[in-house]
């Protein structure tokens, strides 16, 4: 066996020290629990990990029991992607929301209440916030996720956002660098391209980027986009010029630079992951994220024998995998670190009125989001059981099936009998026959991408023009309805504040 500059045992460890591997079930198996004792020093949580904040908890201990120090992450970005919260909706509205209000005390006061509660769970790495400016309105994977088309509005929300989840100790990640916002193509399913100059990127998808890092964002995560002013020839997470050009020598990041899900189709159907893996690291990626599909043993070993073997064959510098992994280690040290202090540094911030971190902070927030505008229809609001319909769109990946969204749970809590029905299709003679005299709320979701959708609220409206229409995605198509309210996201806050809305009893 080749003996290297460190010694085998000192390559395999580095191997394993740069995955950020899932796995399923909602305890650690035994074969994760083995690879951290031998180097493994991060975990990626998803949301078929968590069933509750007691659970989680023990889960996170019982990692660190094998191993203090491991870096527990999460893809906990509130609102429509959250995994805390995956089988009843976030307690916290997304970004869009969020720069809809465009109160950045009101953003850090989230951010921080969110970090407060994932580390008291015990993670402390969390694959957030999305700093993509959403110039695209044809968006299929970023939308709400976004704090919006704005670069200067995310540049500032990106700050409070980091600012709020490292004041409690959680390390941010902010993504997807260098901008995923100006494409309709989801790198979930296939290689996004962007083709603009570099004066539009440095104007637009880079403003909220070195924002972060000026703000000291612990993490980055890289974007499987093709960018040709940059790179005309490889994707950003495996692209020297970009992820150690751009990122460490112009924009002077020093942190951790994790890449997107390895098995995403961007990557994965063109280089497969260990390929992908090698040439990551190899431009200048710290961390393999790697487990949102493949989350077993076998895809760790995989990847660790192929960085080692690309060390061994002088395809990857052993320098290189060493300084990766000293900068796993390092984010390991910061995040152990405000673990001993109990993290708790902010609590007496000054904030504005009415953002003060607690418990109720999401829903202030997703109220203070709503945006009502309404019709020529004379609106009374709703004081009698409504009959919902939700027109759903496919949900992308990022988000997933999982997580309810919509407004029916939180009508039927305050007009209790309501009734609901889900469509998918331009019909509404189903619908209004199934709705009889009740008062009609049709729940949409980014109504401006699906023309079947428009198709269903005009006709729906000219039946019944006291119908009230939410949107929950992207507020681009023209108000309908005789009360249109927007929600600027799916968040399950979002939901009840649209509720009261409909039935007047807002707070």
């Amino acid at each position: 066996m080749t003996t290297l500059v460190h010694g085998t045992d000192t390559l395999t460890r580095d191997a394993l020290t740069v995955l950020q591997p899932g796995f399923v079930g909602t305890t650690a198996p035994d074969w994760l629990l083995r690879r951290i004792g031998e180097g493994l020093s991060s975990v990626g949580l998803f949301g078929r990990n968590i069933v509750s904040p007691e659970q989680l908890t023990a889960l996170t201990a019982q990692l660190r029991a094998e191993r203090d120090d491991v870096l527990v992450a999460i893809d906990e970005e509130g609102g429509d992607v959250t995994r805390l919260e995956v089988k009843q909706g976030s307690s916290f509205p997304g970004n869009y929301a969020l720069g809809s209000v465009d109160d950045v005390e009101l953003t850090r006061a989230v951010a921080r209440e969110l970090g407060r509660r994932l580390a008291a769970c015990g993670v402390d790495l969390n694959w957030a916030p999305s700093a993509d400016v959403n110039s695209n309105a044809e968006n299929p994977v970023i939308g709400v996720r976004s704090f919006g088309p704005d670069p200067d509005l995310v540049a500032r929300h990106t700050v409070a956002y980091v600012d709020g989840l490292q004041g409690v100790g959680v390390a941010a990640c902010t993504k997807h660098f260098p901008g995923h916002g100006d494409t309709n193509v989801d790198s979930h399913d296939a290689l996004p391209r962007i083709d603009v100059d570099l004066a539009t990127l440095h104007a637009r998808e880079l403003v909220p980027f070195r924002a972060a890092v000026a703000a000291g964002t612990k993490a980055v995560m890289s974007a499987h986009i093709l960018l040709s002013a940059l790179d005309p020839h490889r994707p950003a997470t495996l692209s020297p010029q970009i992820l150690t050009g751009l990122l460490r020598q112009e924009l002077g990041f020093e942190g951790l630079i994790v890449t997107d899900g390895m098995e995403m189709q961007a990557v994965a159907a063109t280089y497969g992951i260990e390929r992908g893996s090698v040439l990551a690291i190899a431009a200048g990626a710290d961390a393999i994220c790697v487990g949102g599909g493949l989350c077993d043993e076998d895809t760790v070993l995989q990847l660790r024998d192929a960085l080692v073997t690309a060390v061994r064959t002088g395809e990857l510098p052993e320098e290189r995998l060493a300084d990766a992994a000293a900068r796993v280690r390092a984010l390991a040290a910061w995040t152990q670190a405000h673990r001993a202090r109990g993290a708790e540094s902010v609590s007496g911030a000054a904030v504005q009125e009415g953002t003060a971190p607690g418990a109720d902070i999401g829903l202030v927030a997703a109220r203070r989001a709503l945006k009502v505008t309404r019709g020529e229809w004379p609106y009374t609001p709703v004081t009698s059981a409504p009959y919902v319909a939700s027109f759903t769109p496919v949900a992308n990946f990022a988000v997933g099936d999982e997580t309810p969204w919509g407004i029916a749970a939180e009508l039927e809590r305050l007009l209790p009998g309501t009734e609901t029905g889900s469509y998918a299709d331009s019909s509404v003679d189903a619908l209004l026959a199934a709705a009889g005299e009740r008062r009609i709320v049709a729940v949409v979701r980014d109504a401006h991408r699906h023309a079947w959708m428009t198709e269903a609220l005009d006709a729906l409206v000219a039946a019944r023009p006291d119908t009230v229409v939410v949107e929950m995605g992207l507020n681009e198509a023209e108000p309908r309805g005789a009360l249109h309210i927007a929600t600027h996201g799916a968040a399950r806050v979002c939901g009840r504040a649209a509720a009261e809305a409909v039935a007047g009893t807002g707070a």
